[in-house]
């Protein structure tokens, strides 16, 4: 729609797109947990093997109005000696992001890659401080690559997709 400006000429109106925005506006420890089902004896008996450490990741991603989303890395992390566990705990580490003004391929690598990349080490400290104090040694979680595990999301939801189609 045109508009006249003081000298009557004809101006345009133009909608200026609302500018793109990202920001972390708040990281937290959303939950957390701690179990140790064969304490004290963990602490009493020798070890006849050494414990295995088993560790797995998630990545959740919540809505909460059109400009901010809630990134939630979880980790899990379990230590067993044969059958015996002997401490698993779980980290929730969670950021409030505003993400505005991006297509929706690009909201979708930066919650998956952009957002656990910042949040990552908060969780690594977190996992690091909660098993140190059960008194066992602190696990230090691994740097993760969320750019490869997003490609391999993927990559397998394309092979899914492209299974299902009828030749």
């Amino acid at each position: 729609m045109a508009e006249e400006n003081m000298n009557g000429e004809a101006v345009q109106n133009q909608e200026a797109a609302p500018a793109a925005a990202f920001q972390l506006e708040r990281c937290y420890m959303k939950d957390a947990s701690v179990e140790m089902p064969h304490a004290p004896e963990v602490f009493v008996k020798p070890l006849q093997k050494q414990p295995m450490l088993d560790m797995q990741f998630e990545v959740s991603i919540k809505t909460l109005d059109e400009a901010h989303r809630e990134v939630t890395v979880r980790a899990t992390v379990t230590i067993k000696e044969d059958e015996n566990v002997m401490l698993i705990t779980e980290v929730k580490q969670a950021g409030i992001f505003q993400i505005r003004g991006f297509t929706e391929e690009q909201m979708a690598h930066i919650c998956n890659v952009v957002c656990p990349t910042i949040v990552f080490p908060y969780l690594r400290a977190n996992v690091a401080d909660l098993v140190s104090r059960t008194s066992m040694a602190p696990v230090h979680l691994p740097e993760m690559n969320f750019e490869s595990l997003y490609q391999q999301r993927l990559a397998q939801a394309a092979a899914q997709e492209k299974a299902q189609q009828p030749n």
